[in-house]
């Protein structure tokens, strides 16, 4: 489920770090995108449409949509796609536009 390569982000996995993701405790490679560390943990919603309510899940992996905006170290609207995972961030789903859930 790990994604090997990615469009814009160069990926180094020597060193692996730990995140939390809702309150759960996860880890992935420093400098991969917090999205491809979620999608290798088996996190594929990432949040819901604003009107509809329907799942989000991964999408562009280039930062041109919103469908993997998250709230991350508490700023909301973070595009987890071209974001890179750092040790200790804290991940929380998104709810509308930008309420922590």
């Amino acid at each position: 489920m790990r994604i090997e390569k990615h469009p814009i982000l160069e990926f180094d996995r020597k060193e692996k770090v730990k995140f939390t993701f809702d309150g759960q405790e996860l880890e992935g490679y420093k400098g991969e995108s917090i999205q491809a560390a979620l999608h290798a943990a088996g996190v594929k919603v990432l949040g819901k449409s604003l009107e509809l309510h329907r799942p989000r899940g991964f999408y562009c992996a280039i930062g041109n949509c919103s469908s993997c905006q998250m709230v991350v170290n508490g700023v909301p609207n973070v595009k987890t796609c071209v974001t890179e995972l750092e040790e200790g961030m804290v991940v929380e789903t998104q709810e509308g536009k930008g309420v922590i859930v």
